[in-house]
């Protein structure tokens, strides 16, 4: 950060308006770092989040929508996170990659006809590259040979919808990090593994998907189908016994997978947000609901095995 040029002669009108833009984005920039150092708590616990449809930014009708509002007073105890990292079925890559931006984010509308209210929304979060550097060189430490860092992407729908609902101040630094459609559960159950040490610098870890997820069953029936009922309570009662295992292979474990998931883009933050829990944890069912006849938005936290009491 430098001090402020301008390119106009001290006596012009222009000089005193460009000093007073460039005095306003240093500004901007100071209140960003400030955000970026809060105290910093370890946390025990990761978490799982339906963010389902992108109606949940508008639709005071959805439970999900009041659950997620009532996130910070119910399950973090009014501690506010150091910064938080996303996982979010809404950004795919071929390598694992995590954005890295300096200021704050760009809101990205990844849906399309949709109401024009929910294109002006904007989730402003502070970037971290700090933590960002952190998602990658522990990545690679744990043998991921490579890991990018992508300095341009904002948030996708995937992470501001929900951050928006849980902590509507935008002050949080964030981080998101990308799944590997061409990978598999457990190839991002051992991501998750190698960030766990994140959440003892105040780093809460959210992956965030779908339980089920087949937009081509979707529909205006109030009765569930029974694939997503039989899916669905299939995947809690493996996240509630702690079976892991199960969980990385429910593409060959669970009744109905390929229906529930036709791709897998939208269970693999779930593997992400276990794996940074730790081995042999249970999980717990935080919310439930249905929408559409087929979502699933189901939502879990996994505490870690030392938790204090």
């Amino acid at each position: 950060m430098g001090i402020c040029k301008t390119s106009y002669p001290i006596n012009s009108p222009l000089y005193e308006e460009e000093f007073d833009s460039k005095l306003n984005i240093e500004i901007e920039e100071i209140g960003v770092l400030k955000m970026s150092c809060p105290a910093s708590f370890p946390l025990k616990e990761t978490f799982f989040i339906s963010h389902g449809s992108p109606t949940l930014s508008i639709d005071e009708s959805l439970p999900a929508r009041h659950f997620l509002k009532g996130f910070r007073d119910k399950f973090m105890n009014h501690q506010k996170p150091n910064s938080i990292l996303v996982i979010s079925a809404h950004w795919e890559t071929s390598e694992p990659t995590v954005n890295s931006i300096r200021g704050r984010h760009d809101t990205i509308h990844d849906f399309y006809g949709f109401p024009k209210s929910m294109y002006q929304l904007k989730y402003p979060a502070p970037g971290s590259p700090e933590l960002a550097k952190k998602v990658k060189d522990a990545l690679m430490a744990s043998g991921f040979s490579t890991v990018h860092e992508d300095k341009k992407r904002g948030l996708d729908h995937g992470a501001w919808v929900p951050l928006m609902l849980m902590y509507p101040e935008a002050d949080i630094p964030v981080c998101q990090l990308s799944v590997l459609p061409n990978r598999d559960g457990t190839y991002h159950y051992n991501m998750g593994k190698a960030l766990a040490s994140l959440k003892d610098e105040g780093v809460l870890i959210i992956g965030s998907g779908s339980a089920t997820h087949n937009l081509r069953a979707l529909g205006s029936s109030k009765n569930v189908a029974s694939w997503a009922l039989e899916f669905d309570n299939w995947l809690k009662d493996a996240l509630l016994s702690g079976r892991h295992q199960d969980v990385n292979n429910y593409d060959m474990k669970a009744p109905h997978a390929k229906v529930a998931h036709p791709w897998p883009e939208h269970i693999y933050p779930l593997h992400v947000a276990l794996g940074a829990a730790g081995e042999g944890v249970n999980g717990e069912l935080i919310h439930h609901s249905w929408d559409l006849g087929a979502l699933s938005y189901a939502s879990y936290r996994f505490p870690s095995l030392n938790r204090s009491s």
